[in-house]
């Protein structure tokens, strides 16, 4: 090409070897999306440090359980620009169809698949993640859906996968040993995201006295709960951080129970030990609350 034709056509070239190089760069580098706050502090652990792979959450780290959660503009670009969603699954996201939709080519990671669910009432409850057991499973599969989507860092995400659950069966071992023999373990909480939990622990539900977090019970309700803590004789109610504990107040002040802060890993800082030192902090309170 001559000079003036060089010259003439310079701005397309340029703008050609722009578009190229930012191909490039995207091709080079995986971005992973998370649903929420569980999912996101799982999935750091095993792509920890890998070059090229990055790891974002899509929703607000103080945005609690996904229950009825509506996907923001915001949220959608994100998803736009993601390569792998990694989402817990178990009907939790129940906006999951329409991301898909909105973005077809994502390609999806279900850390729930292949655990059994408990269920209330005929709902299939997706607390999975507030079990240290099945959260290892969770760990698990996400590594088996990275290695799968991404081979280049295979060896890479099984170490970090490896390392971390053993951290993990390290905090199982510690808590079933804290909690072997507390003198009661009967518990009322106020969201259904202890089942798992309590089941792993073997601890009691005996109540749960608001079904969705955030609402609080009527009049009736409340008096129902007062009643039935009265009749039980439990002594230790949890509420929950993230969600104002008035109603758990109230019914102490009638019953002289005691209230306490159960901690269902939704919410808090954004870093890989998040889960381990929320979980430690949790046995503490289980420890003080049920009597050693």
């Amino acid at each position: 090409m001559n000079s003036g034709l060089l010259y003439r056509y310079w701005p397309a070239i340029a703008a050609a070897c722009l578009l190229s190089l930012a191909g490039s760069a995207n091709a080079a580098g995986l971005r992973i999306v998370t649903s929420f706050y569980p999912i996101y502090l799982a999935t750091l652990n095993v792509a920890r440090d890998i070059p090229g792979v990055e790891v974002i959450n899509m929703t607000r780290p103080f945005t609690g359980c996904l229950h009825d959660y509506q996907m923001t503009p915001g949220d959608l670009v994100t998803l736009e620009k993601a390569d792998i969603f990694v989402v817990n699954g178990a009907g939790m996201e129940t906006f999951l169809d329409k991301a898909i939709q909105q973005v077809p080519r994502l390609k999806l990671i279900q850390a729930s698949e292949g655990i059994s669910l408990m269920s209330t009432a005929g709902v299939a409850n997706p607390h999975v993640w507030v079990s240290v057991k099945l959260h290892m499973q969770q760990v698990e599969n996400i590594a088996a859906g990275l290695e799968r989507l991404d081979p280049d860092h295979v060896n890479l995400y099984r170490k970090n996968a490896s390392a971390y659950l053993a951290r993990l069966e390290t905090l199982r071992a510690t808590m079933h040993a804290g909690l072997q023999n507390v003198k009661t373990r009967d518990i009322i909480t106020f969201h259904e995201a202890f089942p798992y939990f309590a089941r792993e622990f073997g601890l009691t539900v005996v109540a749960v006295i608001e079904r969705e977090p955030g609402s609080e019970p009527s009049a009736r309700e409340l008096a129902q709960a007062i009643t039935l803590v009265k009749k039980t004789g439990v002594k230790a109610i949890f509420a929950e951080p993230q969600y104002s504990a008035k109603a758990a107040d109230a019914i102490a002040r009638e019953t002289g129970a005691s209230v306490y802060r159960l901690d269902p890993v939704v919410t808090g800082p954004m870093t890989a030990d998040a889960y381990l030192a929320i979980m430690q902090a949790n046995l503490q309170t289980l420890e003080q609350a049920l009597g050693k």
